[in-house]
């Protein structure tokens, strides 16, 4: 639970843009170098937590999901930051949360079915169901101040590449027909907190289509608009807690 007392939050995001204001937001704040990133720790809106950029990719949210729980002690993650949209439904400005996470680069077969983590027997790996309601009731709350803005929960699917191309988009959800958004390090956080038994969240604003225009829409949303959701959800998050 999160009232918990030793209860220390950890926060990832990839890129500054999608985090920004929150280390401004601590209280108490104190910065910590290790492993190439700086990890600051403190109080945000009275719960402890320790925020970081983890850079893009799954390796690295991989690193730095596992040093957050080695090193820094966190009980919980919460990824932030921004995907590509993988559903008609789902429209840039939206929020998606995930309920599950699926790597979608990962094919060990015929070893091991297409998508399955080898030697765990998953392929889609379950976030916190409780993580996932605080966090869908704070988005929820920041989302009726944004015009046409709408949540939705379901799959997410990283991998290491930037989806910009309409065919390979297609195929991924002709694969995996309740995909909803596409990004690059949610579903390895979900490994690491799998195998290490912590309760982890992930929530992605849609800041692009993954075609084509992808890269031109990714960065003029991320500079523009992430940022600015980040802060008021998590705001929002610690603030129930």
């Amino acid at each position: 639970m999160l009232t918990e007392k030793k209860t220390r939050l950890g926060i990832i995001s990839a890129l500054a843009e999608e985090q920004e204001g929150l280390i401004h937001a601590m209280t108490d704040a104190v910065r910590h170098t290790h492993g190439m990133r700086d990890y600051t720790a403190g109080k945000l809106w009275n719960m402890d937590t320790v925020a970081v950029l983890s850079r893009i990719g799954k390796v690295a949210a991989a690193m730095t999901a596992v040093t957050l729980v080695e090193k820094f002690g966190v009980t919980h993650i919460v990824f932030t930051g921004v995907a590509g949209s993988a559903d008609r439904a789902v429209q840039v400005g939206d929020v998606v949360i995930a309920e599950s996470l699926v790597q979608h680069d990962m094919d060990a077969s015929p070893l091991f079915p297409r998508f399955e983590v080898p030697l765990t027997g998953l392929s889609h790996l379950p976030s916190d169901l409780e993580l996932g309601s605080r966090l869908a009731h704070a988005a929820t709350t920041f989302l009726e101040g944004e015009n046409g803005a709408t949540l939705h929960r379901g799959l997410i699917g990283s991998g290491d590449q930037f989806i910009h191309d309409g065919v390979r988009l297609a195929a991924l959800k002709s694969a995996l027909p309740g995909l909803l958004a596409v990004e690059m390090e949610g579903a390895a956080v979900a490994q690491v907190c799998f195998e290490l038994g912590i309760p982890f969240a992930v929530i992605r604003t849609i800041s692009d289509n993954a075609n084509e225009s992808a890269a031109t829409d990714f960065m003029h949303f991320v500079k523009t608009v992430a940022s600015r959701y980040a802060f008021g959800i998590i705001e929002r998050f610690c603030r129930q807690a």
